[in-house]
């Protein structure tokens, strides 16, 4: 008797080994009390979670509805939040055949008292670009992690080169004192893939940070101290493919958790855009626009499946809240279901409302990008949340009116008709101007490393309407002259990683080239941070005529005067043509040089040179 009471109490042991619960992954892994939007839906994912039943104990927390999936390793757990519940912490008890086998603390935190109300990007901001692996290695502890699939290789342009999120936290007080206001970093999620994890954008984690970049915890220190310092931050997610190393992509919990969710019968995006606004557009048409895929390692999300799409929007408040940023820049805007675009967005501007998103959409048309808009009044009535786009068409007249000589459509012609098109959006003032950005050839190249051109280019950039953007480097004006590969587009800042000759901060092993460049960046941008005149004046321009572009911004009794002159020779300005905008003053000083001019007489100007003048009275 004795033995078979052994025997029992054995067998119900292993009994109870064999129906622990072995999670995986719950995510969000946390959340908050007080949200306006009061239903949370959990991801749990685990071995044969689905023969599990669900309860919670001690909150007033309650399951609304557990979903099982296709694959019997996920669970989907609806929870409603009370409006009045405070921060908290609940258990979520696993239970088979009534007994609980085991339970999870899950908590809510309490928001951070002005988190709604944070303010996002405006007018007033110049955004600084980074490519965290290629800015500063401020940790060269975390360059190699051991079990990840890629380690350093700097001399590959295509390797990781070590940059890393304390890299940009030692260097924001020269982000500031350069006159910067906001920074946006490339992704910072973990890429965990095979080649090519340096620039982030093939997510294997949306939960947390490389860890060769760093830490959650790192990623909010960043940006709490970005934003004493006046900073905002802009946090760069894509929600429309994640990497193909994602745990999921092992083990879909359904089968359409991914457009073509076998990877042999993929195809890849047509990338024809028009087809989402072409009222002709064939149905097979826009289906490979929207749902093929970048490349094979980019699987293509499927936001149709309503558990994908809640699961990307939770991720995305889930960041905002969890951290400081007061932006994102959504990659690929328009590639993902349209839809579910405005669902996003609105789902965030419900919980933050002055918040910023600006949407990466790379076609060279105000008319389609004006259609993402915020307010835009769509003939098919799909109407976004979003506040900002990338102004690629204003990027690409910019680099016509640089490169080509003048002529009636070429040159800076396409400037003028580039701003004048503004009457298709609801607010250009919301756009993100730029000379060029983490994809392209760097500005000082695209204008064959002329230095005028240069300083023209930024002298439009930051005196324009939209809020200017920045690539890193562009300050000290780097160049990838002779290869337009992205990794030498990327390439390391000079001086920011350990025993290097360069800093740049510190002005040591500079060129002249780079030390006039910066000096001319850090007084323009810090004379632009302080002038209401170019964050909410109104733009009057005039059609250029003799190779030059003069246009104004004005408010009450302010004015500025911008010239861009492209003539070859000396020349002169006959300002009677400028009558309307020039009639109140009388002196015009230059923000650069400080030379004045007076305004009763023509203006000689020097060749090839950009006029930032302060008019007055």
């Amino acid at each position: 008797m004795k033995k078979l009471l052994i025997l029992q109490c054995l067998l119900l042991s292993f009994s109870n080994i064999f129906t622990q619960v072995n999670i995986n992954k719950i995510e969000p892994p946390f959340w908050w009390a007080g949200m306006k939007n009061t239903s949370l839906q959990l991801l749990i994912h685990g071995e044969d979670i689905s023969t599990f039943d669900l309860k919670i104990s001690n909150s007033l927390v309650t399951i609304e509805k557990v979903h099982q999936a296709e694959s019997k390793n996920y669970l989907f757990v609806d929870l409603e939040i009370p409006s009045n519940q405070s921060a908290d912490h609940f258990q979520l008890e696993f239970v088979r055949d009534g007994k609980v086998l085991q339970s999870i603390d899950y908590e809510l935190k309490e928001r951070r008292e002005d988190s709604a109300t944070r303010k996002g990007a405006n007018a007033s901001d110049v955004i600084y670009l980074i490519t965290p692996d290629r800015f500063v290695n401020g940790n060269p502890k975390n360059d190699v992690i051991k079990g990840m699939k890629e380690g350093l290789s700097r001399e590959q342009d295509f390797g990781r080169h070590g940059g890393d999120i304390q890299g940009i936290i030692d260097y924001l007080p020269y982000i500031q004192q350069t006159g910067f206001t906001s920074i946006w970093l490339n992704p910072v999620l973990e890429n965990d893939m095979p080649e090519w994890s340096y620039h982030g954008y093939a997510t294997t984690d949306y939960y947390n940070v490389d860890p060769r970049f760093g830490s959650n915890e790192e990623y909010i220190q960043l940006g709490k101290k970005a934003n004493e310092m006046g900073i905002g931050m802009i946090m760069d997610i894509i929600v429309n493919h994640c990497g193909s190393e994602h745990y999921w992509m092992k083990d879909p919990p359904f089968s359409d958790w991914v457009n073509y969710q076998q990877q042999s019968d993929y195809t890849f995006s047509n990338h024809r855009k028009y087809t989402l606004l072409d009222p002709y557009a064939s149905k097979i048409d826009r289906k490979e626009m929207v749902e093929g895929w970048f490349v094979e390692a980019m699987p293509d999300l499927n936001q149709r499946n309503s558990f994908m799409s809640t699961y990307l929007i939770q991720n995305s408040i889930w960041w905002i809240e969890n951290t400081h940023i007061t932006g994102i820049r959504q990659d690929t805007y328009s590639y993902p279901f349209k839809e579910f675009m405005t669902d996003w967005t609105c789902a965030i501007k419900n919980e933050y409302p002055y918040f910023y998103i600006v949407g990466e959409e790379w076609v060279d048309s105000p008319a389609l990008i004006s259609y993402w808009q915020e307010g835009k009044n769509n003939s098919d009535g799909n109407n976004s949340c979003l506040p900002g786009l990338m102004d690629f068409p204003l990027c690409f007249a910019l680099h016509n009116a640089l490169q080509k000589e003048e002529g009636w459509s070429d040159g800076l012609v396409k400037l003028y008709e580039s701003v004048a098109q503004d009457y298709l959006y609801p607010d250009p003032s919301q756009l993100v101007i730029f000379p060029d950005n983490h994809d392209m050839s760097r500005i000082f190249t695209q204008v064959g490393d002329d230095f005028q051109k240069y300083k023209m280019a930024l002298s439009y950039i930051l005196t324009m309407r939209g809020i200017p953007q920045l690539y890193y480097g562009t300050e000290i004006a780097m160049t990838n002259t002779g290869d337009n590969s992205h990794g030498n587009i990327r390439s390391d800042f000079p001086g920011g990683w350990p025993n290097e000759e360069v800093n740049i901060p510190a002005k040591r092993g500079m060129t002249e080239e780079q030390i006039k460049a910066l000096e001319f960046c850090e007084k323009l941008l810090n004379w632009r941070k302080h002038n209401k005149v170019i964050h909410q004046g109104k733009l009057t321009h005039f059609a250029p005529q003799n190779s030059c572009y003069i246009y104004f911004r004005h408010i009450n009794s302010e004015s500025i005067m911008v010239i861009i002159n492209k003539n070859k020779t000396n020349s002169t300005l006959k300002l009677k043509r400028f009558a309307e905008m020039l009639n109140n003053f009388k002196i015009a000083q230059d923000v650069i040089t400080n030379e004045q001019f007076v305004l009763d007489q023509d203006l000689e100007l020097s060749p090839m040179r950009a006029y930032i003048l302060e008019l007055k009275q």
